[in-house]
């Protein structure tokens, strides 16, 4: 008990908010969602996704950061205290973490990478051909900037929770929202006439992604659409990472829980929608509907380039302040990341917080390594059970995202929904006297509705449910 005693907490809602959305506002939020939305009729995703975190992203997230609160310990150690028989769901959840950091802190690299090359003014070179696979399939380089952006996260957890994480959160998570409207802004504003002398504009860009696009739309073209906005919000919300539990145990007795709560889903949605707003305008201005088929990291790292390219001088200039934001969102969701495991470590073997932020700089970097060695030296190609083709950084992500995650969003409705009775949860948000708004739909969500969409979900995402 001594050291629930001793805990460090956030030194208010502020804090606490800006430190959660800074971990759910991520990479998935910038390379995943305007693809997604591109490609699922723009504003039908956007009314399904909204609907979504309404309901299944506020009953994840309520859940989560409640046991974070009512155990006052980390995801490893959590699980086990709301039921002693639920310990092993905390080994997995704390797995998560451990598995993501290693191949984030690479992609961090990556972004470190392109961030430097638009600030020296290099931009146009990174919009040529080849020159992004050159890069990664370098011996050196990757592991260098994965050292850079690994040790950048490191000091910031090394600090606290006080010094380090809600201190950088309230510099970064500020300057991310206004780097974010001002290139969304800039978005709407570009115009451009290919060589077929076709003129297309910003706001162009801006119906295609926000007006429903209901042409053809059948019963499974509905399902899959749902499944891509469950699937987005399930990563975006950093749920079933034991993120939200850390975070959770943080918060002091006295904070208004179900308003921290909405505000994070607000600050969410709203980054997710306005990476949209920033990204799929300016696609389709310099490339066409064709050009919005990329996603993940031949989104940002190959189309995005060749559309700073396009655009001429200001180009240069755009592509530092996005790459300066892509950089501001991935370092407070891998602090965030790092912060789980840190604290499990803490809670599980009584370490100090050096020695366990140590030893986890050690196994990212570890990990790190082996990730960049998988685009040289350890390159190989197998086909995951979803049918994609793989090698290292997408088997971890593979494990983590599809088949770990979704196993501890199911065991943690089926501990709270069933096990031990939501009210268990409801009586944390509740016990400053604050009201719990939508108290009887997350009853419902969490005992029925939510277990069966994950159950769904899970299958899909390893390639069992093909149908849908």
């Amino acid at each position: 008990m001594k050291q629930e005693k001793n805990r460090n907490s956030f030194s208010g809602s502020i804090g606490f908010v800006l430190a959660a959305a800074g971990s759910a506002v991520g990479l998935g939020n910038i390379w995943r969602f305007p693809y997604l939305a591109a490609k699922d009729g723009g504003g039908l995703f956007l009314v399904i996704y909204l609907i979504l975190a309404l309901t299944f992203g506020f009953t994840l997230l309520t859940t989560e950061v409640a046991i974070g609160r009512m155990t006052k310990q980390s995801p490893l150690t959590a699980y086990g205290k709301v039921h002693k028989k639920w310990k092993p769901l905390g080994i997995f959840a704390c797995l998560v973490p451990v598995i993501i950091l290693p191949y984030y802190c690479v992609i961090g690299g990556w972004v470190v990478k392109y961030f430097l090359t638009f600030l020296t003014g290099s931009g146009t070179a990174s919009a040529q051909d080849g020159y992004f696979s050159d890069f990664i399939s370098a011996d050196v380089e990757p592991i260098l900037l994965l050292m850079v952006f690994l040790f950048a996260v490191a000091f910031i957890v090394f600090r606290g929770v006080n010094k380090g994480i809600e201190s950088s959160s309230k510099i970064i998570m500020p300057l991310l929202l206004l780097l974010v409207v001002g290139i969304s802004v800039f978005s709407l504003t570009i115009h451009h006439t290919d060589d077929a002398g076709i003129t297309r504009n910003g706001l162009d860009g801006l119906q295609i992604y926000m007006i429903p696009d209901l042409k053809g739309l059948t019963v499974k073209g509905f399902f899959t659409v749902l499944l891509d906005a469950m699937g987005q919000l399930f990563f975006s919300l950093s749920v079933a990472m034991g993120i939200m539990i850390a975070y959770g145990s943080y918060v002091k007795d006295d904070a208004n829980l179900g308003k921290s709560i909405n505000q994070i889903e607000f600050f969410d949605t709203l980054v997710a929608f306005l990476a949209g707003v920033m990204i799929v305008p300016a696609v389709y201005v310099f490339m066409g509907k064709e050009g919005m088929s990329a996603s993940g990291p031949s989104l940002m790292f190959v189309s995005l380039p060749k559309v700073f390219a396009a655009m001429g001088s200001a180009g240069n200039v755009i592509g530092c302040l996005f790459f300066a934001m892509v950089l501001f969102a991935a370092l407070t969701s891998a602090v965030s990341v790092m912060e789980a495991v840190v604290a499990s470590f803490m809670d599980e073997f009584h370490m100090t917080r050096v020695r366990a932020a140590a030893l986890e700089t050690a196994i990212a970097l570890a990990g790190g390594i082996l990730v960049c060695l998988g685009y040289n030296k350890l390159f190989f190609d197998i086909v995951l059970p979803n049918g994609a083709h793989a090698q290292i950084l997408d088997i971890m992500d593979y494990i983590s995202n599809n088949a770990l995650m979704p196993i501890v969003a199911i065991g943690t409705c089926l501990l709270i929904g069933w096990v031990v009775k939501p009210k268990v949860i409801i009586d944390e948000v509740e016990k400053t006297g604050s009201r719990f708004g939508r108290k009887n739909l997350y009853v419902v969500m969490i005992r029925f509705i939510a277990p069966v969409l994950l159950v769904i979900l899970f299958l899909k995402s390893i390639g069992v449910l093909n149908v849908i």
